[in-house]
């Protein structure tokens, strides 16, 4: 149910077992609603309580008293019955104009299962709805400092947030220590999250996290989300790919510098190449590039803080960027675009007019030829 109707001091009763229903439980919790939990008596011994907030009543144990039980609440809220309670649930409702809700159980098993999600570049509307679901699953969420989680009492209500601190160049949590939390959360029998910014397996040590799962006997799955190295150019006005202009394009990483062997190859590749977490290395990328043969007019682009109100796009030459990007204070997280698509972007029109004139002229000079 959507709970981001004004819940506060409503009456909630919701029927299933305390395990099944904890997701739903959280949820109404955090909307500040009064709940009460209604679960079937098992040998004599009242239900578990979830949660000390939780008031627990028991089944009727007369007909007319479902029609009592409901007639008090706000809404009501199948999450695990039988299906002879339900009907008589659902009559009783009816009967005294309650609402009704159904709500999916939370798994019960032993062992738990994480889920890495890809959450894009920053604006809330790129994490997918695979990955929205996901967080509205989980009972714990770890997430990174450059993933879209100030939102995340809104996906997953009542679920325990772990900030684990990463950003470019700067881990607070090491990450065998992140990959330990996944595995003993899950094993723990939760529902686990792992939150990363962009796409889980682009440079996000989604692998690692992958393999540490599986060697725990730990189900593990991935949500992959909408990488910055395509939606940040993107959001600057640059295709990493255009017809007749480019048509391969190269991400890497900037985290350490490239050896002379690979900046040879990447000159002489051509294309497009994206850099992430490259501003540090900068100086070393672009001075190996041009000694390698790219063209020191080679435009190159530098996008800092895609998707934010504090996005920034500084364009130069191959053999001009690194002293602006160092007289503008370029810092991370940024992401770096080195080719002729660059001059396509949207801040530089007359540039983009010219080229995109230039391409087409190329275009029809080709098919003449062939006639």
């Amino acid at each position: 149910m959507d709970i981001s109707l004004d819940l506060a001091g409503r009456r909630v009763l919701v029927f299933g077992g305390a395990l099944a229903a904890r997701r739903v439980l959280a949820r109404f919790l955090a909307a500040e609603a009064i709940v009460y939990l209604a679960s079937v008596t098992v040998d004599g011994h009242p239900p578990e309580r979830p949660h000390p907030q939780v008031r627990p009543v028991e089944y009727p144990h007369f007909p007319h008293g479902w029609r009592d039980l409901v007639s008090a609440v706000d809404l009501v809220v199948l999450v695990e019955v039988s299906e002879s309670t339900e009907r008589i649930i659902v009559d009783a409702c009816a009967a005294q104009r309650v609402w009704l809700s159904r709500e999916p159980a939370a798994s019960v098993a032993p062992l738990g299962r994480v889920t890495l999600v890809g959450g894009g570049p920053g604006d809330d509307g790129l994490l997918t709805m695979a990955g929205v679901q996901a967080l509205r699953d989980a009972d714990i969420v770890f997430y990174d400092k450059l993933s879209p989680h100030d939102r995340l009492d809104e996906w997953c209500p009542g679920a325990e947030h772990v900030d684990v601190g990463k950003t470019p160049g700067h881990h607070a949590t090491p990450q065998a220590d992140i990959e330990r939390m996944l595995v003993d959360s899950a094993l723990a029998g939760l529902t686990v999250v792992r939150l990363k910014g962009g796409d889980p397996f682009v440079f996000g040590r989604g692998g690692e996290e992958v393999l540490a799962c599986r060697e725990a006997g730990v189900p593990v799955t991935v949500i992959s989300g909408v990488t910055s190295a395509i939606s940040v150019p993107a959001a600057a006005g640059i295709p990493v790919t255009h017809r007749e202009l480019s048509r391969v394009f190269t991400v890497l990483s900037g985290h350490a510098p490239l050896s002379e062997n690979e900046l040879a190859h990447l000159a002489g590749l051509g294309g497009t190449i994206v850099v992430l977490m490259g501003v540090g290395t900068l100086p070393h990328l672009t001075a190996g590039l041009a000694r390698h043969g790219m063209r020191t007019d080679m435009p190159v682009a530098i996008i800092e803080q895609g998707f934010s109100s504090r996005q920034r796009t500084t364009k130069a030459r191959l053999d001009t960027i690194t002293p602006l990007a160092a007289k503008l204070g370029a810092r991370s997280p940024a992401v770096l675009v080195i080719g002729e698509v660059v001059r396509l972007s949207q801040h530089d029109d007359a540039a983009s007019e010219e080229l995109l004139q230039a391409i087409a002229g190329n275009a029809e000079h080709a098919l003449n030829a062939e006639h």
